[in-house]
């Protein structure tokens, strides 16, 4: 177990990722270090194909890194079997997708609620605990609709309630705005700040500016490398280099 006490709650050392594309390797990571604090609103920046994505899988126990170490909470997580990470996710790890990710034959109750019955809760206490964070996110009068029935705006509501549902340290948000519109999208990413107030850390992936600017860190993420911290007025020159 890694030492706690500097309240770091993520820490990656020289992590890459490397996929076999017949005789080729093509590296996706390539030596990423970084560390961040509980409680921390810390963005990753980058256009696409950069890496963002398979950062955030790594990070989720999603993936396993091909070589380095990934420090979850005190734990190395880079070298765990799959039913490990399993439990891993559905504890510690709320995920928040560009397209939802919504079962659409059930309600948003129901959607909420689904990650609890896999950690056995009981029915009672998934129905209130799912009212209860849909209320949290504007939608106490919409948990009986399907996802076919919603806006983009909604469904992402519904799915940041169901990535709170477990009450999970972390939140891993990949371009959680991308599919919305600008108005929405800016309303999701209050959604989000205002769980990082209330001391959640979220982990966002975006190649976008202006949502960068509101978080606490940012780092810049090019050809599977990371920069490290960039500052607000440094973003836009970094970016497009």
């Amino acid at each position: 177990m890694k030492d706690k006490k500097k309240g770091y709650i993520i820490e990656l050392k020289d992590v890459w990722k490397i996929y076999k594309m017949d005789a080729v390797e093509v590296p996706a990571l390539r030596g990423v270090s970084m560390q961040i604090k509980k409680g921390e609103f810390f963005v990753v920046l980058g256009p696409s194909g950069s890496g963002k994505s398979t950062l955030l899988n790594a990070i989720g126990c999603l993936d396993t890194p091909s070589r380095g170490t990934i420090y979850l909470d005190g734990q190395d997580i880079s070298k765990l079997e799959e039913s490990d990470l399993a439990q891993i996710r559905g504890k510690k790890i709320g995920f928040v997708f560009q397209t939802f990710n919504l079962i659409p034959s059930l309600t948003a109750l129901e959607n909420v609620a689904l990650p609890m019955t896999f950690q056995r809760v009981e029915r009672e206490k998934r129905v209130t605990r799912s009212k209860m964070l849909l209320e949290k996110v504007g939608l106490g009068h919409r948990i009986n609709f399907k996802p076919g029935q919603l806006s983009g705006g909604e469904r992402q509501r519904v799915a940041i309630a169901r990535a709170l549902v477990n009450d999970p340290d972390v939140i891993l948000a990949d371009e959680p705005t991308g599919n919305l519109d600008t108005k929405t999208g800016n309303e999701i990413m209050q959604v989000l700040l205002q769980l990082n107030k209330e001391g959640k850390t979220i982990i966002m992936i975006t190649h976008e500016i202006q949502l960068a600017k509101q978080s606490q860190r940012v780092c810049f993420l090019k050809d599977g490398m990371c920069t490290g911290s960039i500052a607000d007025g440094m973003l836009k020159e970094a970016y497009f280099k």
